[in-house]
C-alpha cells in the first residue's frame, strides 16, 4: 500500500468517526459529555484497537507518520497531520515523537502548541479580526503573505464584557461559543477601570515550581464535578500582568507599556534558555475542539472568579530564597520622531499599513544587576500588532511567548484607556 493511498483511507475512515470520539486537546481544558464522562488515554473502542489501523508495523507507521509532517507542513493539509494521531494511542504517541512543537519546528499543528512558545528562528503570522457590534475578536493563522486576505486558520476568539469596574475578555479555542462555560474556554484577560493595568488568567497552573506564578482566584463552579479528573488541575491562575503608563495630558508621547511575564523566567533568552513547564498532548472530545478545518470564511456561517488587586500589577517579583527566578519583562519598542510626516514611526517590515495608537512592538526590558553581555535575544522583536484596515490587524510573534500570550497582549491594546493617551 502506498503513502498516499494509507493517508487518503485512514482520512476517509476515520474524518467522521474522529470528530465524534478523538481529539488532540490541551491538559485541564475538558470537559465530558452532557453526563459528565471523561475517558483515559487507555481507553480506546474496541474497534478501534483491534482494527487494521491500530495493528500497523510500527516501523511502517512511523515511515508514513514522518513522510507526512514533511509533506502536509501548511494548513489546511495539515489537518491530515491531527487525523493520524487522532485515530488510537499507539498512532497519538508516535505523532507526539514525530511533530515537534512550534519552538522548533514553526508550526502550529495540535491545540497544545497556542500554549507552546513560538519559534526560536523566526516568526508566525496571524491576523485578529474585530467585530465591533459582537464585541468580538478571531485570531487566525496566516495563509498568505497578502495583508487583507480574510482566509486563515481559525486559532483562538475573545469576548469584551464591560464590567461595573472593569473589562473582561473571555478567550475561548471555539469560534463561535466564547464563554467561561464551555469546555473550549482557556483563559482570560482582565483590566482595572482606567483601562491602564491588565491580568491574564489562565486555567492552567504553570507546571514548573521555579517560576513565580500567584496563586488562582476562586475556582470556577463549572470544576466542582466530581467527573472531573483530580490530575487535571484547573482553576485562574495569574499568568502576566500589563500596565500602561498614564498619559493624562497627553505630553509624553506614543503609549508605554510593560509586561511581566510570571510563567516566563528572563533566563529563557539567555543561551540555554528555555520555557520550563510545557503543557502535554491528551486526546478528548472532537466537537468542542480545536477546529482543524475551520477557517476565517466559515465564521459566516457559524462563576465569577475573585477580584485581583490592580495595585500589584507593575511590580517585578526578584529572587527569593528558594531559588526562584526573576519573571521576563517585556517593553515596548520606543518610536522614532518623523520630522517630515510629524508622526511617530516603528518599523513593521510592511506588517502594519495604517497608522494607530494600538499599534505597538514588544522587546525584552533589560534586567536589573546583570551581569555580563545581554543575552542575543535582547534586541529581537517578540510581539509585533499593528493595524492593516478597517476591523483588521497583524499580530506576529515569536519564542518565548505563545500564540494564547500574545492574543491577550493584544486584546489589552484593544481597551479604551482613559488615562494614557
Amino acid at each position: 500500500m502506498s503513502f498516499r493511498s494509507i493517508v487518503r483511507d485512514v482520512r476517509d475512515s476515520f474524518g467522521s468517526l474522529s470528530r465524534r470520539s478523538f481529539d488532540v486537546r490541551l491538559v485541564g481544558h475538558h470537559r465530558g459529555k452532557s453526563h459528565g464522562a471523561l475517558h483515559d488515554l487507555h481507553d480506546e473502542p474496541l474497534v478501534i484497537q483491534n482494527s487494521r489501523w491500530a495493528n500497523l508495523p510500527h516501523e511502517l507507521l512511523t515511515d508514513v507518520i514522518k513522510r507526512l509532517e514533511e509533506s502536509e507542513s501548511t494548513w489546511p493539509a495539515r489537518k491530515s497531520v491531527v487525523a493520524c494521531a487522532s485515530v488510537c494511542q499507539s498512532w497519538r504517541v508516535i505523532c507526539k515523537d514525530i511533530v515537534k512543537c512550534p519552538e522548533f519546528c514553526g508550526k502550529l499543528t495540535f491545540p497544545v502548541s497556542l500554549k507552546q512558545p513560538g519559534p526560536r528562528d523566526g516568526i508566525i503570522q496571524c491576523f485578529i479580526k474585530r467585530d465591533k457590534s459582537k464585541l468580538t475578536y478571531h485570531l487566525f493563522l496566516c495563509l498568505s503573505p497578502a495583508l487583507l486576505v480574510e482566509n486563515g486558520k481559525f486559532l483562538l476568539s475573545a469576548q469584551r464584557t464591560r464590567r461595573t469596574t472593569s473589562t473582561e475578555y473571555i478567550i475561548s479555542m471555539n469560534a463561535d461559543n466564547i464563554s467561561r462555560s464551555s469546555s473550549s474556554y482557556i483563559g482570560k484577560l482582565r483590566s482595572n477601570f482606567l483601562g491602564t493595568k491588565f491580568i491574564i488568567y489562565d486555567t492552567q497552573p504553570a507546571y514548573t515550581a521555579s517560576s513565580h506564578v500567584p496563586p488562582p482566584g476562586r475556582t470556577s463552579r463549572r470544576f466542582y464535578s466530581k467527573k472531573v479528573s483530580p490530575k487535571v488541575p484547573t482553576g485562574s491562575y495569574n499568568i502576566a500582568q500589563i500596565s500602561y503608563e498614564l498619559n493624562v495630558l497627553g505630553t509624553r508621547g506614543p503609549r508605554k507599556m510593560h509586561c511581566i511575564m510570571h510563567s516566563i523566567p528572563a533566563s529563557a533568552l539567555g543561551v540555554g534558555g528555555s520555557v520550563p513547564g510545557q503543557p502535554e498532548l491528551l486526546r478528548h472530545p472532537l466537537e468542542d475542539s480545536f477546529r482543524s478545518i475551520s477557517f476565517s470564511k466559515s465564521l459566516d456561517h457559524s462563576v465569577e472568579f475573585s477580584s485581583s488587586r490592580f495595585s500589584d500589577v507593575g511590580v517585578s517579583h526578584k529572587d527569593d530564597g528558594d531559588g526562584n527566578m526573576k519573571p521576563l519583562i517585556l517593553k515596548n519598542k520606543a518610536p522614532r520622531w518623523h520630522e517630515q510626516l510629524q508622526c511617530w514611526c516603528l518599523n513593521f517590515r510592511g506588517r502594519v499599513t495604517v497608522a494607530s495608537v494600538k499599534n505597538f512592538q514588544l522587546i525584552a526590558a533589560m534586567q536589573p544587576a546583570s551581569s555580563g553581555p545581554a543575552p542575543p535575544d535582547m534586541d529581537k522583536v517578540i510581539l509585533q500588532f499593528g493595524k492593516v484596515g478597517k476591523d483588521m490587524f497583524t499580530m506576529d510573534y515569536r519564542y518565548p511567548l505563545s500564540a494564547f500570550q500574545a492574543f491577550a497582549i493584544c486584546l489589552s491594546s484593544f481597551d479604551t484607556k482613559l488615562a494614557c493617551e
